[in-house]
């Protein structure tokens, strides 16, 4: 920990100077076991992220998020407007969720799945090691005056970068609009499709921009995330910890005969792999990601000199204080039986979602018209959404009160994950009439089976409702 006094690591960012100039960050690279896991849990998720457009289920995409129709699709389950209200219930489960799990487990998220960290450290930094060399060599590239080593170095490495940016941007193009359609796109070429193109190249140099310009900047400034953290996390959080008590005070091995040392040998091995530049031997802060570089370089360390790894580990503020650590307390509890209770809503309302929804209303601003000479009409529009997987067929028939349903155009088979409009006219005997206000009752028939009934008004003069003054 610093010593008493000294709090100038909370008084600025580590990628900013005296002056306010950016300061580049070359970090050693990492190795040890933890980042091996975070490796194959890397290449899990980039594997599933560029091959999630092609993988269908069902017919329909894995994950489709098409706001331009408003049609979503999540695990081959399409969900359309009608099914905002489990949209809703869905975000706001998944913001507790990480309300619990930053109050648990603090931002173990960003360290391990978080797409800025996956990319950055296993995608862009992977291609500036292979192209610059470590971390030594990058820093002399940086300093050394133009010359052809320094001009094709850096640009085969941002050329590889635009690439990248741009292949993932039409890889986020085909979740939005699906694969099939995204390859029409490409068939047809740019120019048929010049104001898409345009914004995809637009989403490109955003992307290209973020990895390689301003890189851990976005986990120190933009994201809200590490703000976040410190209004949840306590002493009782999950968090990678320098073990002060056994580390200080720190000295160099060499001396560690001389004085009552710590475990610490001050060899700057944990600062020097830091992809954000902190010394996590100042305790938690909040340019942290918690990726657990130091830890593997910090263990590598004390296995050289013979000491007991875990100097830094995953533990809490109060677990280094006290020497152990409870992973639950009661907010997190409470937390924890809110989020089940709202994953069972969530469920049901799952369980109990139908396989289609129709919506019928009055032709708005129309009134009553003649029909013959001794009926009257009225005009009505649905809509049909189908949620199934099968194509869809409802039959509506006008169950009270006597009369018949007259279709405009007919009715149309809805297919699979689509929505269909049509108009039709209910048309009663005048005889039957008694008041300007009839009400209706239509019945809902799927495979010749009544499924529901709906409940609407039909409009006569209003002479029905004082017969006296006709």
């Amino acid at each position: 920990m610093a010593k008493k006094g000294e709090t100038y690591f909370r008084d600025k960012l580590t990628t900013v100077d005296e002056q306010g100039r950016r300061v580049w960050l070359f970090p050693k690279k990492p190795k040890g076991k933890f980042f091996n896991k975070r490796r194959t849990l890397a290449i899990f998720l980039l594997t599933l992220l560029y091959v999630g457009p092609f993988l269908k289920v069902h017919g329909q995409p894995l994950m489709m998020f098409n706001f331009f129709e408003r049609k979503f699709i999540l695990f081959g389950i399409v969900f359309w407007p009608q099914d905002f209200h489990l949209i809703v219930i869905i975000l706001i489960t998944v913001i507790l969720f990480v309300v619990l799990f930053t109050v648990i487990f603090g931002r173990l998220f960003c360290g391990w799945v978080c797409p800025q960290t996956i990319f950055m450290e296993f995608v862009f930094r992977r291609i500036e090691y292979l192209i610059e060399g470590n971390s030594a060599a990058q820093r002399r590239l940086a300093r050394q005056p133009l010359n052809f080593e320094k001009l094709w170095k850096k640009s085969l490495k941002h050329i590889v970068f635009y690439a990248i940016a741009f292949v993932t941007a039409n890889t986020f193009l085909a979740y939005i609009i699906g694969i099939d359609q995204l390859i029409i796109f490409i068939k047809e070429g740019p120019v048929q499709h010049l104001s898409g193109f345009i914004g995809l190249l637009i989403f490109s140099g955003i992307f290209y921009f973020i990895f390689a310009f301003f890189r851990e900047q976005v986990c120190t400034i933009a994201c809200p995330y590490g703000r976040l953290q410190s209004v949840l996390i306590d002493t009782k959080t999950l968090v990678v910890a320098y073990d002060y008590k056994r580390g200080e005070p720190r000295g160099p091995l060499s001396k560690a005969k001389e004085g009552n040392l710590g475990d610490c040998v001050n060899c700057n091995a944990c600062v020097a792999v830091c992809p954000t530049g902190i010394d996590i031997r100042n305790g938690t802060q909040l340019e942290c990601i918690n990726c657990t570089a130091c830890m593997d370089a910090c263990d590598a360390t004390m296995e050289k000199v013979n000491r007991p790894k875990k100097l830094i580990r995953y533990d809490s503020e109060e677990g280094i204080e006290k020497g152990e650590h409870h992973l639950f307390n009661t907010r997190s509890i409470a937390y924890s039986v809110v989020l089940t209770l709202l994953l069972v809503f969530v469920a049901a309302l799952f369980a109990v979602r139908g396989d289609y929804e129709i919506t019928i209303l009055r032709a708005p601003g129309s009134m009553y018209q003649e029909y013959g000479k001794d009926s009257l009409s009225n005009i009505y529009n649905y809509n049909i959404v189908n949620k199934s997987r099968e194509p869809l067929q409802i039959k509506m028939k006008l169950v009270s009160p006597f009369g018949r349903i007259q279709f405009i155009g007919g009715q149309d088979t809805v297919q699979a994950g689509k929505e269909e409009s049509g108009t039709f006219m209910v048309v009663l005997p005048k005889n039957k009439m008694i008041s300007s206000k009839i009400p209706l009752v239509i019945g809902l028939y799927h495979n010749g089976e009544k499924e529901e009934k709906y409940h609407s008004t039909f409009v006569a003069p209003n002479s029905l409702d004082n017969p006296a003054k006709q």
